[in-house]
């Protein structure tokens, strides 16, 4: 398993950058339930003695017990985290890369409240998994929140695995939507669909409860379900 490093962040402390924040996403290919992006932040001042989490992985290379295991211990590692969300009306609305865009703005809106981040020169730089700047590109529309300071996106494809924010970010955005679904999952409207094993993803079981059932208010309608 490769361990990701702190390598691209030291990079960007080095260009001037105060706050560094990975992203990555889950539940892009869902059929159900919304898409989450994370959002692991990290000051620039701290790299000196700032250690990898023992264990952080790219999250699909982790089993759920072990990213309920680390989970905590990853949000304490960051400086500042959160996950932004985008239900499946607005993936509907606005289709799924704008909706990721938005999500990941208002992590980080999130975060940067949390460390008190306001218009003080405070330089953010980020560094999002795969290989599309999506969060750019959300950035002023009318739908985007507003976030005290704009990142400067660096992309990086596999960067949950070589990143050591963006793999936290992957661990808790996994951990934090895997509990909603498993969650709904106990809602009598829902439990026909299976979301404690299949987290609203196509499944072949979930696939023909839809076409039994019909969708539900949480199914990504503009999708493909059947």
């Amino acid at each position: 398993m490769i361990t990701p490093t702190l390598d691209l962040e030291r990079d960007l402390a080095a260009r001037g950058y105060d706050l560094i924040a990975g992203f990555d996403e889950v539940g892009r290919g869902a059929l159900a339930g919304p898409v989450m992006v994370g959002c692991a932040v990290i000051r620039a001042k701290d790299l000196a003695h700032l250690a990898v989490p023992d264990g952080v992985a790219d999250s699909k290379l982790l089993t759920e017990h072990r990213r309920e295991a680390i989970h905590d211990e990853l949000t304490d590692w960051a400086a500042a985290w959160a996950v932004g969300a985008a239900s499946n009306a607005e993936i509907d609305e606005w289709g799924i890369t704008h909706a990721l865009g938005i999500a990941a703005l208002r992590a980080l809106a999130e975060a940067e409240r949390k460390l008190g981040v306001g218009d003080s020169g405070v330089r953010v730089g980020a560094i999002l998994d795969g290989p599309s700047d999506y969060i750019t590109k959300a950035l002023n529309t009318f739908d985007a929140p507003d976030v005290p300071v704009p990142a400067d996106v660096t992309t990086k494809v596999k960067g949950d695995r070589s990143c050591a924010t963006v793999a936290t970010a992957a661990v808790i955005a996994k951990v934090t939507r895997d509990r909603l679904m498993t969650a709904l999952a106990d809602d009598p409207r829902y439990a026909v669909y299976e979301w404690a094993h299949n987290k609203g993803y196509g499944t072949e079981a979930h696939r023909a409860a839809i076409a039994e059932h019909g969708p539900s208010d949480l199914h990504r309608l503009s999708w493909k379900l059947v």
